[in-house]
């Protein structure tokens, strides 16, 4: 790692303290070249951070972190806190198994305030941290760093509603570079992005002075009024307005890697505001590397890269992955059946569904990071006749818990789930793996959960699922598939049947999903020591294919579920609950994830960590048969 003057002598923010404006400046391109040159060898969150350099410094140069308390929203953006607040030498770990954390993390460090990685709920957070701090008669600050993308999710506004109510000290900062992950939609970003240029100020200026000068008298008070405050002109026509109805003090848009400008606001703001504040700030995304500016979203997270170039690194030819076969497979069924719609969160890129934006604009919606109204308008969609399909990463599902139950499952409307990233998804860790679904979705009535053993059977489950009468889920993993044929024609899979796939006399296996091919594996394996292991794959997840599970069950007596899914609750308790019913007497061991929030990690190594591959099925199998 090339050794950098500066950055290498700032153990935490009081050393940063230390420097002059000249100095910060150059400090933020030491910074951003050390991102650079490590996320180019470990992926991970690049243009959201390149785009904070100058705002982080000018936040830790001015307040007095640790104890003023600094949140960042989602935390993608926390590389170059990280880099100042004690961990440059640790910096080269991020992402990686037991390294330090993409995220924000309270036990990793005192500068980090609040554990992030899900959006907009850095204002919420820091309202309670700050109403903390004045019940107990504490005057250090609280700042919440929120983008533009995350002000698309509600639970922002109700946090600004209840901030604007209480009327108490809390600085918002909007960092502002019109991106989420992909392009930033809707009203709201139209509106935070409607910045006037001097010019067209000065002109509109000058043409109300005109206009209120004909009204003699009357026209002439209200100018003065007006140039008493031209702010508030100013402000009618920027956003300052909406935040201002909120009670907030507003100030901005300020450029955002503008040291002095950022220095100057910021003092004024920590010595003089009382209230809540926001300090809208204006960035560029991927600022000081030039691809990354260039193409903001492709470089939003990445894996390992060319720094001179810019393109990924070569690396072997691999299948298409999950999200690739979902997205292709959507729009060959669209182009069939014009009912068929698509629906995302801020995500399209991510969730596979780019060329069906491209091909059936009507029929795409993106309705930005709102994953509640994501679910309950796809909802009206279908009682109008529409066949709503709404892909949504498993980990951000869960924030529309409620809207599933209520919404979709109580009135049994056609909503088909695409539930992507199902399991263990690796380096972003515990925020993003995706282990709580088929708990989740288990429990409610009316629904069908369906997981593919591969790519062909994924086709096949979401041809199923869109012409249910009701709502359907399906559950894929991360990654590539495992390279079989792709079919050109789709069927519907027979409603709750499960389909054996080997036979065996001693053992049942049950693997859900993407653990079939694992437990066919373990069964081969276990062939070679002398034991005889069936496998079913299973298909629903619910409704279970009773009859086929249970005559197995009992044939051999021995039964191991195995799922990328916590234990509890999940598809194993599943199986559980069925021969509990049918009082079948099967000795069951249920192989799932722990009962706890698993690290970031490769998916390889936290499978092997949480006992469910092929070797962790063949000990499972042989300490059950007293091997």
């Amino acid at each position: 790692m090339t050794l950098s003057p500066l950055l290498d002598n700032i153990d935490s923010p009081e050393d940063l303290r230390k420097l002059d404006s000249k100095h910060l400046r150059q400090l933020a391109e030491e910074i951003r070249q050390r991102i650079i040159d490590t996320v180019s060898e470990t992926g991970g969150h690049l243009a959201p951070c390149l785009g904070v350099v100058e705002l982080t410094l000018a936040i830790h140069y001015i307040f007095n972190t640790p104890d003023d308390k600094l949140v960042w929203d989602v935390g993608h953006q926390c590389y170059a806190h990280k880099l100042i607040t004690g961990r440059r030498d640790s910096f080269h770990t991020i992402r990686q198994y037991k390294g330090i954390s993409g995220f924000p993390k309270r036990d990793e460090s005192p500068y980090d305030a609040f554990d992030t990685g899900h959006s907009s709920t850095s204002i919420s957070a820091s309202l309670g941290i700050s109403l903390a701090k004045y019940l107990k008669g504490d005057t250090d600050k609280t700042i919440a760093v929120i983008g533009d993308g995350s002000m698309t999710g509600g639970m922002a506004f109700e946090a600004l509603n209840q901030a604007g109510h209480l009327g108490k000290n809390l600085i918002v900062i909007l960092n502002d570079n019109e991106m989420s992950i992909s392009p930033n939609v809707g009203a709201m970003s139209s509106f935070l992005s409607r910045k006037l240029t001097g010019k067209t100020m000065s002109r509109f200026k000058s043409d109300m002075e005109n206009f209120l000068k004909g009204f003699h008298g009357l026209g002439e008070n209200i100018l003065q009024v007006l140039k008493k405050s031209e702010e508030s002109l100013k402000s009618f026509f920027t956003p300052g307005m909406l935040f201002e109805a909120l009670k907030f003090e507003y100030i901005g848009p300020i450029p955002g890697h503008n040291i002095e400008s950022l220095l100057t606001t910021l003092t004024n703001v920590r010595d003089f505001s009382k209230g809540p504040v926001l300090i809208h700030v204006s960035t560029t995304k991927g600022k000081g590397y030039e691809p990354a500016e260039k193409n903001p979203g492709s470089y939003h997270g990445v894996g390992p890269f060319d720094k001179v170039t810019g393109k990924s690194l070569p690396s072997k030819p691999s299948p298409p992955s999950y999200t690739d076969v979902f997205g292709s497979t959507l729009v060959t069924l669209a182009h069939d059946d014009p009912r068929i719609a698509a629906i995302t969160a801020a995500m399209p890129a991510g969730t596979g569904l780019t060329k069906f934006a491209d091909t059936f604009p009507d029929r795409f919606f993106d309705v930005g990071i709102a994953e509640q109204h994501a679910v309950t308008f796809a909802a009206g969609l279908a009682t109008e006749g529409i066949l709503p399909v709404v892909a949504i990463y498993s980990t951000f599902f869960q924030r529309a818990l409620d809207q599933i139950i209520h919404d979709v499952c109580l009135p049994n409307l056609p909503v088909t789930f695409a539930v992507d990233r199902g399991g263990i998804v690796g380096d972003d860790g515990p925020t993003h793996h995706g282990v709580f679904d088929l708990s989740f979705f288990r429990f409610i009535p009316n629904i069908v959960v369906m997981a593919p053993k591969d790519e062909e059977e994924l086709q096949q489950m979401l041809f199923t699922a869109i012409f249910m009468p009701g709502p359907a889920v399906v559950r894929y993993c991360r990654g590539c598939g495992t390279g079989i044929q792709m079919s050109s024609s789709f069927s519907k899979i027979p409603y709750g049947k499960g389909e054996l796939l080997r036979e065996g006399a001693d053992i049942l296996l049950l693997p859900v999903g993407n653990r079939v091919y694992p437990a066919m594996e373990a069964a081969e394996g276990l062939e070679k020591v002398g034991i005889s292991a069936a496998v079913i794959n299973p298909r629903f997840v619910t409704p279970l294919d009773g009859d086929l599970i249970s005559k197995w069950a009992t044939k051999t007596g021995r039964v191991i579920t195995i799922e990328d899914n916590v234990k509890k609750g999940g598809f194993g308790s599943g199986v559980l609950e069925l021969l509990a019913r049918r009082q079948l007497h099967a000795a069951v061991t249920v192989l799932g994830l722990p009962d706890k929030f698993m690290e970031h990690g490769p998916q390889e190594t936290l499978w092997h960590q949480g006992h469910i591959d092929s070797p962790a099925i063949i000990n499972t199998a042989l300490a059950m048969m007293g091997k």
